[in-house]
């Protein structure tokens, strides 16, 4: 699943600028039967399969020998902490990013606390594996790198930077379908252009994204 989107676009050029290495780790090849068994039925009974904790701690030492503060390790999973723009950005400071692709039903907990440093999620749904998360993850933390993005700029500009949404982005034609570009974008006047893309920025965020807008303008406390 990994290669496609590793080598493609962004992530891609960044490899081979040498901005960033992506390794995948194939977990079977690290089991100790002859039919490479990664999973088990949970003790107590339950549905579904659980991956084995010796099979991916070997895995795992076989990518960190040892334990290093440039290092993190994360798991996919559901009950992680969602990923953020924010979060992204703190992530990309470290050397190494090990991220273990949950699947089945689980993994056994004491893989978890063991080795893994946080859960993280890309929201409140169920996928069939942790594949596409890290996928995401990866996509995420790299193109805040330095050098990776031509127009670095653009990464102040972007969604979500600051907690609000992007503005509202025209090109040429001037009109099209009976819709016309804001005339104050054709005016030349800088500060009355920044002053309606961050206006637009906080009417957007406000109508679309309430959940954000709050946690900018949290509701006033009302005296008791």
């Amino acid at each position: 699943m990994f290669p496609g989107i590793l080598q493609s676009s962004l992530l891609g050029k960044a490899q081979e600028a040498g901005r960033v290495a992506f390794r995948t780790t194939q977990i079977r090849d690290f089991a100790t039967d002859r039919h490479r068994t990664v999973d088990d039925t949970p003790y107590g009974g339950g549905e579904g399969m659980l991956l084995k904790a010796d099979v991916l701690y070997s895995a795992w030492k076989s990518v960190l020998p040892r334990r290093s503060k440039n290092a993190i390790t994360l798991l996919t999973s559901p009950q992680g902490r969602p990923l953020t723009q924010e979060w992204a950005k703190e992530l990309k400071k470290f050397k190494k990013i090990v991220v273990i692709c949950g699947h089945y039903e689980g993994v056994d907990e004491r893989f978890i606390e063991e080795c893994v440093d946080q859960e993280f999620s890309i929201g409140d749904y169920v996928l069939t594996g942790g594949e596409l998360p890290a996928l995401v993850l990866a996509d995420a933390v790299t193109r805040l790198l330095p050098g990776v993005v031509g127009n670095e700029r653009s990464l102040t500009q972007d969604s979500l930077e600051e907690g609000l949404l992007k503005y509202p982005q025209y090109t040429r034609p001037r009109e099209w379908q009976g819709r016309e570009v804001p005339e104050v974008l054709l005016s030349g006047n800088h500060g009355k252009i920044e002053a309606w893309r961050r206006a637009q920025r906080e009417e957007r965020t406000a109508r679309k994204r309430p959940d954000l807008w709050s946690r900018l303008r949290p509701t006033p406390r009302k005296d008791r």
